[in-house]
């Protein structure tokens, strides 16, 4: 129902409204999907990001039913924010979580630029690829797989990533003996 007078339009007849002002209250509440999960942020290029990160990616795994996903990610998503951070030029990195096909997919990019020189794009590479030591063996452990490359588009910054399937860091968690992580609790060993 709309307010007499009101200029705006009624809701969709599919029963979903672009306006949550204008949504039907006798709607029931539908909590989100893991299929659904698909989360950017835009942080600042500096050293308390990874724990805003981190604390973000708790909240989003949990709306989404993927709790028992947290060790793993949380690391990943962790460690890809604090090297980002260190590499970028900028004052920003954007961190994008998306859950695909049965694995949680991490990509950050910054705005360090591709190096026309390849021995300094090479030693780039390196410097990054040793800066996330704790990544690759997190990835590892999860069958996952990782990378770093090219932002999108020409000279538009560097993209590092992650894809961790969802039985790899299902397992990952719970080899590390957690409870439920996502609350930051630990179960006794």
């Amino acid at each position: 129902m709309q307010p007499e007078g009101s200029s705006c339009p009624p809701p969709a007849p599919s029963g979903f409204c672009l306006s949550p002002t204008l949504a039907p209250t006798e709607l029931p509440f539908t909590p989100p999907l893991p299929e659904s999960l698909s989360c950017s942020l835009t942080l600042p290029a500096a050293s308390q990001s990874a724990g805003i990160a981190r604390a973000a990616t708790r909240t989003i795994l949990r709306a989404h039913g993927l709790a028992e996903l947290t060790d793993a990610v949380v690391q990943v998503v962790s460690e890809l924010t604090a090297c980002a951070c260190r590499f970028s030029p900028s004052a920003r990195v954007y961190v994008s979580l998306r859950y695909r096909d049965g694995a949680m997919r991490v990509t950050l990019y910054d705005d360090h630029p591709l190096h026309t020189n390849a021995r300094l794009g090479a030693a780039c590479e390196i410097s990054r690829g040793v800066a996330l030591g704790v990544l690759d063996q997190v990835v590892r452990a999860c069958d996952g797989e990782w990378g770093i490359g090219g932002g999108r588009g020409q000279n538009n910054g560097t993209r590092m990533w992650a894809v961790l399937p969802r039985e790899g860091a299902r397992a990952y968690g719970s080899v590390l003996g957690a409870g439920d992580a996502s609350d930051g609790s630990a179960s006794a060993p």
